[in-house]
């Protein structure tokens, strides 16, 4: 007797449907053998289902078992194959109604005493589910929200191995779960932080709502206890709302990853996040024995914030140029190869100089020119090509920390940026792969991003007499075109040229030399 049952693993950000063929014979000696490239999980699988079988009231087959995963030439990770592994045995005797399992899709793992446990990857299990066209899939009870976020699928949540047996020979007749779409999408999206609780930084403020109008990638240099922690948290506050597919290509990522909180159904909130110095280049990328995703991929469609730059190793920060330009990792290893989306708005922050009291009025510096040079050298000139606004942070003063008054609330900033955003959607409606300034490349700046007499004077004011580096000219005329573009003005002018001027200070030659 041969059984099927359907189920799905994922691949990268993706699913793709496995079906688990079941086989038994008489032959001896008896045993239970999982085949189709699983790993340690899958292969544990037989034992697990074995005792969740018996200890849930079903007979075991004293029979030799052949548990195919097809296909068999793709690696099947995860014990999301325990609920359908069982099913396939407990159908041996006929003590299944087979009649729900060609257009239903099976996840699960199994415990002991046969209940269900969540897995990994529900979300994109679900929407292949959709894509397949399959009436609906079942699904532990803690996975039940997140596979429900998809529209078009039925999921119906289990608990226990008996359970999902009882719903199979009854012929379903139960309602399927549903979630509140919009409902949820609303409640996940307030935030928590607000940039009214950051006392003065105005001009700080300034370069970080030009940076989310933009899309543009920022360094905050100065000295410590500045505040540039506590302005980068708050980024994700004025980026505009993600829309309803953002969020579900990013809750793809968490939940392969298995990062998505087991009452969280949704990441509809931008993400940030905030790796530690010492993190290595696989951590941030990507990779592993199994192609993991990195925590760019974790902040897609979000911040990514590298606090204290210079102290990350040189060949982790290296390993991000290309992804910066792509918007997308490939990591490849001998047996695979996986596409990770890491769309992030990069910001970092640094001390000026190894002391981080260079140009404090209040503090002296200790340290020499040459360990400055040296302290800067460590960010190479292609990751710093990468970085179109540079704003310095200087220490706040006590007039402003002991106000009362509270700043520009995050809501007032965003509804600037959004407005900014909207206008730039529209600019580059006929272009590919462009959705904001900071997407544009030479042949496009030169299209959207001309200037008159008087702006050609200061970039060449800029380029000549400040010391600004030839790479830093385009970086300036996108920064102008966000500028303009947060003025509502269709051209730009020498006063955002002289603006986004401003934001170029680490090309100048009193930083590089």
């Amino acid at each position: 007797m041969i059984s099927s049952i359907l189920t799905s693993v994922t691949f990268g950000v993706n699913a793709f449907l496995v079906k688990v063929e079941t086989h038994f014979s008489t032959q001896v000696p008896q045993r239970f053998t999982i085949v189709g490239l699983p790993d340690k999980a899958v292969s544990e699988a037989s034992e697990r289902v074995t005792a969740a079988v018996k200890n849930s009231g079903y007979h075991f087959p004293n029979r030799r078992i052949t548990i195919n995963l097809a296909p068999a030439d793709v690696r099947k990770e995860g014990s999301g194959f325990d609920l359908p592994i069982a099913l396939g045995v407990i159908c041996e005797g006929g003590q299944i109604n087979p009649g729900m399992l060609a257009d239903h899709l099976f996840i699960g793992e199994l415990s002991l005493d046969g209940r269900l446990r969540p897995v990994k990857g529900a979300l994109p299990i679900a929407l292949e589910a959709k894509r397949l066209g399959l009436k609906g899939m079942i699904v532990p009870e803690e996975n039940a929200r997140e596979a429900a976020m998809v529209e078009g699928i039925d999921v119906f949540p289990m608990g226990t191995l008996q359970e999902v047996v009882d719903f199979l020979n009854n012929g379903g007749g139960l309602e399927p779960f549903r979630v509140d779409l919009k409902e949820i999408f609303n409640v996940d999206q307030k935030n928590i932080v607000d940039f009214a609780d950051v006392k003065g930084q105005h001009e700080v403020k300034r370069a970080l709502e030009v940076a989310a109008a933009g899309g543009h990638n920022i360094i905050m240099v100065g000295p410590p206890g500045s505040g540039k922690t506590m302005l980068a948290k708050r980024i994700p506050t004025i980026l505009p709302p993600m829309t309803f597919d953002e969020a579900l290509e990013t809750t793809k990522i968490h939940s392969v990853a298995g990062l998505l909180p087991s009452n969280t159904a949704l990441v509809s909130t931008r993400p940030y996040r905030s790796p530690h110095h010492t993190i290595s280049d696989v951590a941030l990328v990507g990779g592993g024995p199994t192609a993991k995703p990195g925590e760019i991929s974790f902040a897609h469609h979000g911040v990514l914030f590298l606090d204290e730059l210079p102290e990350f190793k040189k060949n982790v920060l290296e390993v991000m140029r290309q992804p910066l330009e792509d918007g997308r990792v490939t990591i490849s290893r001998s047996k695979i190869t996986v596409d990770y989306p890491c769309n992030f708005m990069l910001a970092s922050a640094m001390n000026p100089c190894p002391c981080g009291n260079y140009g404090n009025p209040n503090q002296e510096c200790q340290c020499q020119p040459q360990m400055i040079q040296r302290y800067m050298s460590k960010i190479s000139g292609p990751l710093l090509d990468r970085i179109d606004i540079h704003i310095q942070v200087q220490a706040v003063k006590y007039k402003e920390l002991s106000s009362a008054a509270t700043g520009e609330p995050s809501t007032s900033i965003r509804d600037r940026v959004i407005k900014a955003r909207e206008i730039q959607i529209e600019r580059f409606k006929d272009k590919k792969n462009i959705f904001c300034n900071a997407d544009m490349m030479s042949k496009d700046i030169r299209e959207f991003c001309k200037i008159d007499g008087a702006s050609e004077e200061l970039m060449k004011m800029a380029i000549t007499k400040l010391g600004l580096s030839a790479r830093a000219y385009d970086r300036i005329l996108k920064v102008a075109r966000t500028i303009a573009d947060l003025s509502g003005e269709e051209n730009i002018n020498s006063a955002h040229i002289s603006e986004a001027i401003q934001y170029r200070s680490l090309d100048r030659t009193m930083w590089l030399g």
